[in-house]
């Protein structure tokens, strides 16, 4: 079988079982779910006494001692009760001829009932949920150092080889971690719902939000400090050989029912998984990291909630307020069209505003076609609003901006001046013997670039800030020899040409 087909078929048998076990819950959603609950809790009392057989006779005397939680059932009801629960396969069914008196019973073979694996799992998490106080959260911040000081007997078990002390080390840290990240997945739900709810006082929230954020910071400190160090721990236990560390702790597992191969993936696989906790991988963070990230983002939603709550204190207005005495308005308004106008004026919703207008072409689109059939007109969002046609309105304001506009005329001027005088200092200094500066340069290149276009004798000419005729003329002739002019950027070689600068005469 190709893989792509062994993929496909493991994708229906996993989709068979887990339609399979969530049927597990059936009884819980039933019409008669008190009596089935309390069938399976007379299973679970007997069970904490050590029987784990038990005939409908049985588990009707154990309802019967327990007055008050649950109606008093019969055999005979029972009976019905436990055969759903097997079709259900929560429970076990197999024969007990022994409680035979007669020939007739023996031939009926009386039923006894237990606990399957399944069933005892989905029975305690229905209780788990009914029992849970979905209020009681806390963060676990005293196991970190419980973790640090596991994880070095854990590295010296290693090292003496002690495969049983391994096993309870490793056990231990599986379970503590496995628990402290139940608990802060809980709390900072609970957290959230306490941020968005609107049930909870700004009273009760006050008296708690300094032990709040007291123990939120306390367990990000921790958690920051402890997080190194449990990381070099890990590299310790590491060191001392993580082959050997699985294998002697597959070895140690009590459970008998799966191989050993089994056991050491499972625990490899959970050492992966406890390592990542406080040891990053090369792009993505370390669970440590992401719990402390979400403490510092639960922090900052629970100043902001107070934020909130102070500022509704201080104004004397809440949202709770404001919807009661709007209800009170309502229940005040004398005539059906106030309260309709009321309901207009506070949520801005009203009748729709009915419009008719024609296409812009209405040589392609009639007037008489269906408006079913005719494409949508685009109107304005003025009339759409308002039923008012839109108007041009009046000009806007120009917009000058006086004191940029001065700074580059400032500029600008200054910039000539610059310019100016570099083009004096090209007439009057020459351009030989001497290395010119940078603004010399421009206005020199400047020169050679009108001269060189016009490609005759020409001269090109710059002038003064103030306007006047006084510039400076640059000639090129033709030489038998070649001109170098030294700059700030270099030198400059003009094959067989002349150079000549000089001030233009005034007139």
């Amino acid at each position: 079988m190709s893989e792509s087909g062994e993929d496909a078929r493991q994708g229906v048998v996993n989709a068979f079982v887990e339609e399979d076990r969530l049927g597990l819950f059936s009884f819980a959603v039933a019409e008669k779910r008190s009596e089935y609950l309390a069938v399976l809790r007379a299973f679970d009392t007997a069970r904490a006494n050590y029987v784990v057989l038990l005939h409908s006779g049985d588990v009707a005397d154990l309802i019967a001692r327990s007055p008050g939680r649950h109606a008093a059932l019969t055999t005979l009801d029972i009976a019905p009760l436990l055969d759903q629960l097997h079709a259900w396969n929560l429970l076990e069914r197999s024969y007990d001829g022994t409680r035979a008196a007669t020939l007739a019973e023996y031939r009926n073979r009386h039923f006894v009932y237990q606990f399957g694996q399944a069933g005892y799992k989905v029975y305690r998490a229905v209780e788990d949920v009914l029992g849970a106080r979905l209020d009681d959260a806390a963060l676990s911040r005293l196991v970190l150092p419980e973790l640090l000081a596991d994880m070095h007997e854990l590295a010296e078990a290693n090292r003496q080889a002690d495969g049983d002390r391994i096993y309870r080390k490793l056990s231990r840290l599986d379970s503590t971690l496995s628990e402290m990240a139940t608990r802060a997945a809980h709390f900072y739900l609970v957290l959230g719902d306490l941020v968005r709810t609107t049930e909870i006082t700004p009273e009760s929230f006050l008296v708690h939000k300094d032990a709040l954020l007291t123990h939120m910071r306390e367990f990000s400190s921790d958690l920051t400090r402890y997080a190194p160090k449990l990381a070099e721990a890990i590299a310790l236990v590491e060191s001392t050989g993580i082959e050997e560390l699985v294998e002697r702790a597959a070895i140690s597992d009590e459970r008998v029912f799966l191989t050993v191969d089994e056991r050491r993936a499972d625990w490899t696989d959970r050492w992966a998984g406890l390592s990542h906790w406080f040891v990053s991988a090369e792009s993505e963070l370390s669970e440590s990291e992401r719990l402390r990230e979400g403490t510092m983002s639960a922090i900052a939603a629970v100043l902001s909630l107070l934020r909130r709550v102070t500022e509704t204190r201080k104004g004397g207005v809440s949202r709770e307020s404001q919807l009661r005495h709007l209800a009170g308005w309502f229940a005040a308004a004398p005539t059906e069209d106030s309260a309709h106008a009321l309901f207009h004026a506070v949520f801005g919703l009203g009748r729709p505003r009915h419009l008719s207008m024609v296409h812009p072409d209405a040589d392609i689109i009639s007037t008489s076609r269906s408006w079913w059939e005719a494409p949508p007109v685009e109107i304005s969002r003025t009339l759409a609003e308002t039923g008012r046609t839109p108007t041009p309105g009046v000009p806007g304001r120009v917009q000058r901006n006086d004191g940029g506009i001065r700074r580059l005329r400032e500029q600008q001027l200054e910039s000539q001046r610059s310019r100016s005088a570099a083009a004096q200092s090209l007439a009057s200094a020459g351009i030989h013997d001497r290395i010119l500066d940078e603004q010399e340069t421009e206005v020199l290149l400047s020169l050679l670039n009108a001269a060189l276009t016009a490609r005759v004798r020409v001269s090109g000419r710059t002038s003064d800030s103030s306007g006047s005729d006084s510039g400076v003329r640059l000639t090129l002739t033709d030489s038998e020899r070649s001109t170098i002019v030294r700059t700030s950027r270099g030198r400059l070689h003009l094959d067989r040409l002349a150079l000549e600068v000089s001030e233009v005469a005034r007139r």
